[in-house]
């Protein structure tokens, strides 16, 4: 499997090439069981450090791919190999066309009622050859959670799409790991908002340049305090580095 894997901060990170997306996919999907492909920020890299129900998700993810320019920079700075980043977006419709061309199949789960039909049928229009074996709103109450687990057991896809509505995002794959049969699990909260087009994506140029984050503080001024933990991220680094001394 032409993957490597680094420890970043005490943390595994994933080096996959591009061009070496498909093989990676098609190897998953040979895989029996529940697989996971998660993206990691620096902020995600920083709680996946703690004892925590997600930092158990990480460690028994199947496919990392770091999406912060500041995990490159990381790797780099203490002399790793360094990984490839991955506009998550992108990542996303790279996965999509390779489950296209090997007439896979796709469940859609999360998000509102007319949000999730757009996106199906946006989908459906640009990956023709994709099945969708079935999808189910996100915001769901507790008590359906059983029939939407059953739903996506039954219909077994090869990929299990989860977006915004989830609450408990990457660990809810996670924690359900033992009650699907052979599905490979990838939350991104915005796929569905992108698809269906109430969602503008991030720019390739704005990506490239690591702006992203300016976009979200835009939309979201509080998220200006990020500034902290993006400076505990570059004190544990300099820390890292001077231990290797």
């Amino acid at each position: 499997m032409p993957l490597q894997r680094i420890n970043l901060l005490g943390v595994p990170v994933d080096i996959c090439r591009q061009e070496d997306l498909e093989s990676v996919i098609l190897e998953l999907l040979a895989k029996p069981g529940t697989k996971q492909i998660v993206f990691l920020s620096v902020w995600n890299l920083l709680k996946a450090r703690q004892q925590n129900d997600y930092a158990e998700c990480i460690r028994n993810a199947d496919l990392i791919l770091p999406v912060s320019k500041s995990i490159l920079r990381g790797a780099r700075f203490l002399r790793l190999a360094v990984p490839v980043r991955y506009n998550p977006f992108s990542a996303v419709i790279n996965v999509l066309s390779v489950l296209e061309s090997h007439y896979k199949s796709l469940y859609l789960l999360g998000s509102r009622k007319s949000m999730l039909q757009t996106a199906e049928s946006n989908v459906h229009a640009t990956f023709p050859g994709l099945q969708i074996v079935g999808r189910y709103v996100g915001y769901y109450p507790k008590n359906i959670e059983k029939n939407v687990i059953e739903a996506i057991y039954k219909a077994s896809p090869s990929l299990a799409l989860l977006c915004d509505g989830i609450r408990e995002k990457d660990v809810w794959a996670y924690h359900r790991r033992n009650q699907f049969s052979s599905s490979i699990f990838l939350y991104y909260k915005d796929a569905i908002g992108i698809f269906s087009e109430r969602i503008n994506r991030v720019s390739e140029t704005v990506f490239d340049h690591g702006y992203e984050i300016w976009i979200e503080i835009l939309h979201n001024p509080l998220k200006i305090f990020l500034l902290f933990p993006y400076l505990w991220y570059n004190m544990l680094l300099a820390w890292y580095r001077i231990r290797k001394l």
